[in-house]
Order: C-alpha cells, then structure tokens, then sequence
C-alpha cells in the first residue's frame, strides 16, 4: 500500500497495537517520507514557474541552470573520488549545488541578456555532467552501486535536520518568489517592455535565480536529481487557476508540485518492486510536457 495511504490508516487507527512499532514507523519512516515529498514538490513546482517566467520559455524548469549537474558531481566527488573521506552523498552533492549556485548568481547579475544566461546555464550543466561520467568511468562496482542509488531519486531516508533544511530553503525561496512577484509579472510580456514598465531586469532575475537555486540545491542535495515535476506543476497551475500572474501561479505551482510528488511516491509503491521516485515522477510529467508540446 502507498506510503501516503499507509500514513493516513496511522493516523486513524484507534486499537491497542498502535504503540512502540506503529509510532516508529510513523514518526520516523512514513511521516518523513510524505513530508520530504511535499517540501520537494513544492520547492521544484515553485521554482519551475520562476524559471519561465524568466526565460519565458514553457519547457524551462529548475535544473535548467545546471544546479543538479553541480550536486551530482559533488555527489560524485563524495562517493567516487574520495570515498574515505567523512563527506556523504549528501554532503557532497549540498556542496557542488552551492558552488554551482554562486556562479549561476554570479553570471545573473554580470549577463544583460537572459537568452545568454541560458544558454551559459545549459553548458554548464553539460560540462558537470561530463566530469562526473568521467569519474562513474573510472569507479568500482560498489561506488557506482552507491552513486546510481542516489541519483535515481528517491524521498526515503531524510530525518529531522534534513527536513529543517528543505523547509528553510523552500520558505526563503517563497519570501523571495513573493517578493519578486510583479518582476516576474513584467518578464511575462518582454524584457523591453518590462524595461519601459520600470522593471530592474538583472534584479529581478538574479532575486528568482539565487531562490531557485536555493530550492534546488537542497532538494536535489537529499533526494537525487527528481525531474519532470518544475516543468509540468506550473503548467497545471495555470490551467487550475485561469492566470499566469505570479500572485496565482506561484503558490498554485508550488501545491501543484507537492501534490505531483506525493502521487509519484505513490505510484512508486503500486507495483510488485518499489520504483526510484524519479521513474514515477517521469511518468507523471512526460504526460503533461507532450499534451504542452502537441498543443503548441
């Protein structure tokens, strides 16, 4: 039974049984799980709205910067390179979404033009990725176990400092969001005529970039590089709400996102052997990314 589902009857068991076991696998399995889920949902599902509204592109989504290349080889690094270091999985990968983070923001703020900026952020993505399939080459069977495990995606095994960081990032990646939100509002109808409007375009997009960042390197740090659900969440909120203003879509998207990734935990426990939640969440989101691109 989904983890969600299993949660749920938890809660609303009354007999004598729900003591020492039952509380231990609430507290400490399911009730983290689902949690993890909603704080990653909702962090991509935020940041993928920002991101196309900066770009104005429909496909933009929060790894579209190259923050999960970073973490995943930082991720690398940890359990490749140097796998007698202290430094984990997770440790590693917080590091190389940080680093790549500081140069994204670095280059939003020196970059005029955002189709620059974009395409600066997909050869970086291209040349992280590179140096850590090159690492993966030259690794043992044992830390490439270890590596694919990761990077498959997955919301199990976060306890409470993990669960503190992902919801600091999210909520100072919505304070932000909110913030920036009639900036974002501007870049809908152009850089020229949010220019003209008063808009401080390299503020505003180094504000959204820096929180996306934020968001995404946390939740990608934990949970491995969970695609599909920043480019399809916004688009549902859209079609929920009837707006592409950010005062609609940003909290519509960030729901929209924790809901698509408790779905995706739970489709990823409805077959015979659990599947990574990144597969799932694939599942969920080519869907909505084709219905995109046919009706276009």
């Amino acid at each position: 039974m989904a983890t969600a589902a299993l949660l749920l009857l938890d809660l609303l068991s009354g007999d004598s049984g729900f003591g020492a076991v039952h509380g231990t696998l609430l507290t400490q399995i399911r009730l983290p799980r689902v949690l993890t889920a909603v704080l990653v949902g909702a962090s991509l599902g935020l940041g993928g709205a920002q991101m196309q509204a900066v770009f104005r592109n429909p496909l933009a989504d929060p790894h579209i910067m190259g923050i999960s290349s970073g973490a995943g080889l930082g991720a690398a690094i940890a359990v490749i390179a140097i796998p007698s270091a202290a430094m984990g999985i997770p440790a590693g990968a917080v590091l190389g979404a940080l680093l790549t983070s500081l140069l994204v923001v670095a280059a939003a703020g020196k970059t005029r033009s955002t189709a620059t900026l974009l395409l600066l952020g997909i050869m970086l993505g291209f040349i992280l990725s590179a140096v850590s399939a090159t690492l993966q080459y030259t690794a043992d069977e044992e830390s490439l176990k270890r590596y694919y495990s990761w990077a498959a995606g997955s919301f199990v095994g976060n306890g409470s400092q993990e669960l503190w960081v992902l919801a600091a990032s999210l909520g100072t990646g919505a304070l932000l969001a909110g913030l920036n939100g009639k900036g974002l509002d501007l870049l809908l109808f152009g850089e020229d005529f949010a220019r003209a409007a008063g808009g401080r375009i390299r503020r505003i997009r180094t504000v959204s970039i820096f929180g996306v960042c934020l968001m995404t390197g946390a939740a990608t740090a934990f949970c491995g590089p969970v695609g599909f659900v920043g480019i399809a969440a916004p688009h549902v909120a859209r079609w929920i709400g009837g707006s592409s203003s950010a005062r609609s879509v940003l909290p519509l998207s960030a729901l929209c996102g924790a809901s698509i990734a408790l779905l995706a935990d739970v489709l990823s426990f409805c077959g015979p052997v659990p599947l990574p939640v990144g597969s799932t969440m694939a599942l969920v989101g080519i869907p909505v990314i084709l219905y995109i691109l046919l009706k276009k």
